[in-house]
């Protein structure tokens, strides 16, 4: 919704006060076609030219987090919790009985009981992965939470990629705006011998192209590559909740302890009460017993 209203804001303020100085816009959209196949196809050109088609298709995907905003909800960080509460419980009372749902999270029963997180398999598959390295008795618990936050580091830099290549195209589009005004400039001075008010008209939608290139850098792709990166940052922190709650695990603290640790390390906006926690992991001792 933001998203929306700022875009709205950026050109009603924009042309709303170039109209209100006294600007027509009949010279901006008799150029507006032009100048932005040059300045958007060369921008699209030199996108597909420096990602690949995976790459391209993280990106376009990536765009919608502008507007939709960060996947996981408040709701999510207690279920995450709760999951791993139930797994580290069964990892110390039957480590056996623990390898089926390890095994095939997907036909899991305790997994089933979030869907939500079910379906996201990063997620899955560091949880898994992490109990399973953590059954294999490790001389030193610090290898496995290593190996885990070289993971995580990789991940984090592999989820930010749309974020760089939407800021490199930010980066370019004032130079390639530069570009469709020289060329508008050149065309203005093969008509020189036009009277001054034709090329008053041709020296105005020749600058459009420098406008366009500016205006889309800063007010539009930059804006969204930063937004992009922030809500990557933001989802970032259900995976490290991940971390902190199974590095507890690896270093044998109780079950309510590792998870304490985890909501604490959960952001305060995101985090979840401790009473709505506890009620719900003592419905899951219930459940249980």
């Amino acid at each position: 919704m933001f998203g929306f209203i700022g875009i709205g804001i950026i050109f009603v303020m924009v042309f709303g006060g170039y109209v209100a100085a006294g600007g027509k816009l009949g010279i901006i959209l008799k150029s507006l076609p032009f100048e932005l196949a040059m300045i958007g196809g060369a921008a699209v050109g030199a996108f597909l030219i420096s990602n690949g088609l995976a790459e391209v298709k993280q990106a376009l995907r990536d765009i919608g987090k502008v507007f939709k905003g960060p996947r996981w909800k408040p709701g999510d960080y207690r279920d995450l919790l709760c999951l791993l509460f139930e797994l580290v419980r069964l990892a110390r009372s039957n480590p056996v009985a623990l390898e089926e749902h390890v095994e095939n999270p997907s036909g899991s029963a305790i997994f089933g009981k979030y869907p939500r997180i079910q379906a996201d398999h990063d997620a899955v598959e560091l949880i898994c992965d992490t109990l399973r390295a953590a059954s294999m008795n490790y001389d030193d618990p610090h290898q496995v939470e290593e190996v885990l936050d070289k993971r995580m580091e990789v991940q984090m830099t592999h989820a930010l990629h749309s974020s760089h290549a939407l800021q490199n195209v930010a980066d370019g589009l004032p130079a390639l705006g530069i570009v469709a005004a020289v060329l508008g400039v050149i065309k203005t001075m093969s008509s020189i011998d036009q009277p001054p008010e034709v090329l008053g008209k041709m020296i105005g939608g020749a600058l459009v192209g420098t406008f366009l290139g500016v205006f889309l850098a800063y007010g539009l792709m930059g804006p969204f590559a930063a937004r992009v990166k922030t809500v990557v940052e933001e989802d970032g922190h259900f995976y490290m909740l991940i971390r902190e709650v199974l590095v507890a695990n690896l270093h044998r603290h109780p079950a309510n302890i590792c998870i304490e640790v985890g909501r604490q390390n959960t952001p305060h906006h995101m985090r979840p009460d401790f009473g709505d926690l506890e009620e719900a992991l003592r419905a899951l001792k219930q459940e249980a017993a």
